[in-house]
């Protein structure tokens, strides 16, 4: 153990990515204050795009980069990124989230949202920001010269959505790509560590609608109708068993009705009602089932009640887990060269979802986290609070850690391990 902390010591005083994201520290913080004062909600981040453009033109032309091809979409914000070293290698896709959630900002931040009720609250401002400083490390001429194969950037609309992704899979994203990259500032995770574990780490999502009929009728004549308001009422504690009794238990799962809609009227029997929730959970074979399993349940309990049932399952995205053993390890050492073990923290995985995963079912990927809670200056809110304000000390390590990646990916097959040359 010892002979491991001294070596990644003695590489963290060396290593020439840590240095230049250190160098950038300014660069970063400022494009992550910019894009969190400009906030755009999913599908519509347009100037987003554009000022993420401007940006990369600006990065390659400083870094003398004339083969930088940028591709944007006419009818969907985002954009792509591609540079090939000119020699033989991988391709590694390395991606940020750009959208903005429908929420108040109440941070008090001196570079808050300009945009009346929309906010950075996710964190997705500094995903941009990082990304945007992994991508001056990589293109410099110290880095540049040193890499093989391709390196691809994707800045992607809708991720709040749940399927934002899919639109650029749809358009041949992933074709040639063998790896794919991404991390996320978390707000219970204290900065300025990095978690690289593998296995689980965010849950698949499943929306659903339920739509329970029943019949109009005066509310002081009950009998004559039959009340979808008290079926429904019957139907979400129902489907709270299946969590309870049909889903094995060492198997996480989450079954939640966010919204119960139904009626007009004060006095009068409740013809519809509408159910909306949300699924998660790390079983294949669960989410499979889900819509059979929700419809019998919720059909044979609105039955009772002289009412039917009809159920709408919205398929978004599998779970997400680090299962390739090469991303693993790849991951781990690149968090060791640059800030050793005392850099790193562990996390359990979470029940929230994340699209990204919609690329790792086509391709290998590794998904990591960066610290964003600092107690002492009172950052504590979560991501999707109102309050939401990351410690800005993480962003050159995320900006670090993917240009570290990435370069140990592209240069593994041909260096095998031996990717700390860079650094001399």
């Amino acid at each position: 153990m010892q002979g491991i902390r001294k070596n990644a010591e003695k590489s963290t005083r060396q290593n020439a990515i840590r240095t230049l994201a250190e160098k950038n520290r300014d660069y970063i913080i400022e494009r992550r204050r910019y894009y969190h004062s400009h906030p755009e909600l999913s599908l519509t981040e347009f100037a987003t795009t554009a000022a993420i453009k401007d940006d990369l033109e600006q990065i390659a032309e400083s870094a003398g980069v004339k083969n930088l091809e940028i591709t944007t979409f006419s009818d969907y914000p985002g954009l792509v990124a591609e540079f090939d070293s000119g020699k033989p290698g991988r391709t590694i896709l390395l991606r940020a989230d750009i959208d903005a959630l429908p929420i108040h900002e109440c941070t008090g931040l001196s570079f808050s949202s300009e945009t009346p009720g929309v906010m950075h609250a996710c964190g997705h401002d500094t995903h941009i920001a990082m990304l945007l400083g992994a991508v001056k490390i990589l293109l410099s001429p110290r880095i540049r010269r040193r890499l093989r194969g391709k390196l691809k950037f994707i800045f992607q609309s809708g991720e709040e959505t749940g399927c934002g992704a899919k639109y650029y899979i749809d358009h041949g994203l992933l074709d040639n790509v063998d790896a794919v990259f991404g991390l996320h500032t978390w707000g219970t995770l204290d900065a300025p560590y990095i978690c690289v574990d593998s296995g689980k780490r965010m849950a698949s999502t499943d929306n659903f609608v339920i739509r329970i009929k029943g019949l109009k009728a005066h509310g002081a004549a009950p009998h004559l109708g039959h009340d979808s308001i008290v079926a429904a009422s019957a139907a979400v504690m129902a489907l709270q068993s299946f969590v309870s009794r049909e889903n094995n238990p060492v198997n996480p799962l989450v079954l939640t009705v966010g919204k119960l809609h139904g009626g007009n009227m004060f006095n009068t029997i409740c013809g519809e009602t509408e159910l909306d929730g949300t699924i998660r959970t790390f079983s294949k074979e669960v989410q499979e089932r889900l819509k059979d399993e929700i419809t019998n349940i919720v059909s044979s309990t609105v039955e009772a009640y002289g009412c039917s049932a009809e159920v709408e399952m919205r398929y978004m995205h599998p779970a997400l887990i680090n299962d390739d053993e090469e991303l693993n390890r790849i991951a781990r050492r690149a968090a060791l060269k640059l800030y050793g073990p005392e850099g790193i923290r562990s996390r359990e995985c979470v029940m929230s979802g994340e699209d990204f995963s919609l690329y790792t079912e086509k391709v290998p990927g590794f998904f990591a986290f960066v610290g964003a809670r600092n107690e002492k200056r009172g950052m504590t809110h979560s991501n999707h609070h109102e309050g939401f304000a990351p410690d800005e000390s993480t962003l050159e390590r995320g900006s670090a850690f993917t240009a570290q990646f990435a370069l140990d990916y592209l240069l593994h097959s041909t260096e095998g391990d031996d990717t700390d040359a860079i650094n001399r």
